[in-house]
Formats: structure tokens, sequence, C-alpha cells
């Protein structure tokens, strides 16, 4: 039952980062567009370099999503690249660059620092780039709580049952499978 829960949350990561990705690409489309008149940054064009790291981690993450969710889904057995140990390490990683893209892209500061790009958000919601960027800060978050989650849930279940070095799909036979330790006999012995 669990594995049908990680398959599912595999795919609304894949969603979730979809939509950053999108999100992302409207920010940059915008700040790397600015007409001469537009009152942010004084019409000059810039972009935010936590966007593209946030692009960058939604990439990455679509791709990690739709080869976890196929290899658990397609019961597929490889050595190294579908264990659960490699799984626990490519969320790791997902883990953190999530982290940092919403944590900086989060972070303001009272009083106002130079440093800080985009501040309160909660005062410029009739702007629609005010708009874009607090979905993105909301979908971001999200996303870290996603990967979150399904790190929690590997973790947990490659604990309960000593699985770090089996397949990371999970429901396997020990004796019908050529992926486990072949040191161990696994036949019955009849005497």
């Amino acid at each position: 039952m669990i594995h049908f829960v990680r398959v599912f949350v595999y795919f609304f990561l894949f969603i979730f980062s979809v939509v950053v990705m999108s999100l992302c690409a409207v920010r940059l489309h915008y700040t790397l567009h600015l007409s001469p008149r537009d009152p942010l940054n004084g019409g000059v064009r810039f972009y935010d370099h936590i966007v593209v790291e946030l692009i960058i981690t939604s990439i990455i993450t679509m791709f990690w999503s739709m080869f976890a969710a196929r290899t658990i889904h397609g019961r597929h057995e490889h050595r190294r690249m579908n264990s659960f140990t490699a799984e626990l390490v490519g969320l790791f990683i997902l883990f953190l660059l999530w982290l940092i893209g919403a944590a900086v892209a989060t972070h303001t500061s009272n009083p106002p620092d130079v440093d800080v790009k985009w501040g309160n958000l909660s005062s410029c919601w009739a702007y629609s780039a005010c708009r874009i960027l607090t979905a993105l800060l909301a979908f971001t978050w999200l996303g870290w709580l996603l990967v979150l989650a399904l790190f929690v849930m590997s973790l947990l279940f490659a604990i309960a049952n000593k699985a770090f070095r089996d397949p990371m799909h999970g429901r396997w036979d020990r004796r019908a499978t050529n992926y486990g330790d072949t040191s161990i006999n696994m036949r019955n012995i009849v005497r």
C-alpha cells in the first residue's frame, strides 16, 4: 500500500515542479524584459539568482520524480541506481535544493536591507508580478514539503524492513529475485 502512496506523492511532486518551473519562467521573462518605464529596478533588466536556482531544482525534480515513480510502479531492479539508499541520497539532495531555494526566496528583513529583493509580498498583491512571486513561494514550500514526506516515508520503510540495499520499489520476494544477497541460501530445507 505504501508503494502506491509513494507513486502518488511523486506524481504530485512532478506537478508542483512543473508549476514552480512555469512560475520561474514567467518571473525570468518579466525581469529580463522590463520596459524602461517600469518602476521595478528603475526599468533596468535583471534576474533573481534564486529564481534560476529554483528553475534548475524544479527541472531536476521533474526528472527524478519520473524516474522514481517509474521504478516503483514498474518494479525495476538495478543494483545501485534503484536501491533505497540511492533514493534516499537523491531525495536528500533534492531536500537541500528545495530548502535553500525556499528559504532564500522567503528571506525578508526588518528594517529593509539592500540585499533583500522581494521584501514583504503581502503589501503588493495588486500587481501581477507580486502575485506570481507569492505563488512561487507557496509552491516552492509545498515542493519542499513533498520531498520531505517522501524522504521520511522511504527512510522509515527502509529502517523497518532493513531494506537499504534492496530495490526501492519495496515489493520483492527474496527467493525469486537476483537482486538481494546471494550468499544466503533461501531455500527451505526439509529433513
